[in-house]
């Protein structure tokens, strides 16, 4: 018996499309390589290079000056800040109380002369010593004087009239600066600061003043301790919990200081030795380099935070460290700061608009332009 030939095994949809060649791919047009026109340039837009990042103004926010001489400050400020400062705003800090109203008179007669104009003059304010029964005359004249007046105040543990005094500053309208002093490796200090915070706020009078924090960016730290470690350390998550609560608060700004870290602020870039062979140099530049490099990371693992929590319109550029615990904290130069902490903003890639808040904009919003 005879079996009919079955037919040909149909071939795969694949195998098919194979032996016909390759698929044709859709053409793209033209217009997807071409790029924006900005009317500046022909090339496709890059993010800014950390160098050339600059903010087109600055104020500095946190200079200083307990008798009001500004020349100490002035010899450190470089070309580079030299250059693009239009304003300071001036703290009394460490000047004997009975001084201050003389110091203050001497500021303001010398406004309209000054080389550096004068943004706003932080007087010191004692928390502790509660409400001022007689406030002196600058004080009283502070809402028509120019330069503005703003207090200077340092906070190490909430206590009721610490409560009662910031309560009472911020109904009358003023900006407090409050240099925060507390062990924050301890969580009762930071709920401390918070409590003053929310006890001196509950009033809806209290949203006619402004608070600025300082010491908190960066916060005091010891570089003995790597950054992979910082990263899961329980100081730094407190850190990152703790700085969020404190953005809830209206009206409150934070200051980017040179840090407590036990060091001064590098310079970036390094400049070479005095007397030094080409060797050694460059050794030391390669060190030095690798310190500033150091610096900023750890930087921007807080001001990464920072931004997150505060926005870039509530943090102010400022150059004078917060007041150190201990007379033994190493100094900074303010043009070294300027340098450090504009990189590390930078490098966080972040717009002009943004390095412009932070740097100057934010500033004259709280003081005054």
């Amino acid at each position: 018996m005879s079996t009919a030939a079955l037919p040909p095994t149909p071939k795969s949809p694949s195998v098919g499309a194979r032996r016909k060649g390759p698929k044709a791919l859709p053409k793209l047009p033209m217009s997807a390589f071409t790029p924006p026109n900005t009317g500046t340039s022909d090339k496709f837009p890059l993010a800014p290079s950390p160098s050339s990042l600059q903010p087109s103004e600055v104020i500095d926010a946190y200079v200083i000056a307990p008798n009001g001489d500004l020349s100490s400050w002035k010899s450190q400020v470089g070309q580079n800040l030299g250059g693009r400062l239009r304003g300071v705003v001036l703290s009394l800090h460490g000047a004997q109380p009975e001084e201050v109203e003389k110091i203050v008179q001497d500021i303001q007669a010398s406004a309209s002369t000054s080389s550096t104009p004068v943004l706003a003059i932080a007087v010191p304010f004692v928390l502790e010593d509660g409400v001022p029964s007689s406030p002196p005359s600058y004080l009283t004249n502070a809402t028509s004087s120019k330069p503005s007046i703003v207090l200077s105040t340092t906070f190490k543990q909430s206590s009721p009239a610490a409560i009662e005094a910031l309560a009472w500053a911020l109904t009358q309208g003023y900006t407090v600066n409050i240099d925060v002093q507390c062990d924050l490796q301890h969580e009762s200090s930071w709920e401390a600061l918070e409590d003053l915070l929310t006890k001196a706020t509950e009033s809806s009078e209290s949203a006619k003043g402004k608070i600025v924090l300082s010491n908190l960016l960066p916060p005091p730290d010891s570089l003995a301790l790597p950054i992979v470690k910082l990263l899961t350390h329980e100081l730094y998550r407190s850190y990152q919990s703790h700085t969020a609560s404190l953005s809830l608060f209206a009206n409150l700004f934070i200051n980017f200081l040179p840090p407590a870290w036990g060091a001064p602020t590098p310079p970036t870039p390094p400049p070479p030795p005095s007397s030094a062979g080409e060797e050694e140099r460059e050794k030391a530049a390669r060190l030095e380099s690798k310190e500033s490099k150091e610096w900023k990371r750890r930087i921007k693992m807080y001001i990464g935070h920072a931004v997150e929590a505060f926005g870039f319109q509530r943090i102010l550029f400022g150059s004078s460290p917060a007041a150190p615990l201990t007379a033994t904290t190493p100094a900074s130069n303010a043009g070294h700061w300027y340098e450090l902490g504009r990189e590390s903003f930078a490098e966080l890639g972040i717009e002009q608009e943004a390095i412009d808040a932070v740097f100057a904009l934010n500033a004259k919003q709280v003081y005054g332009s």
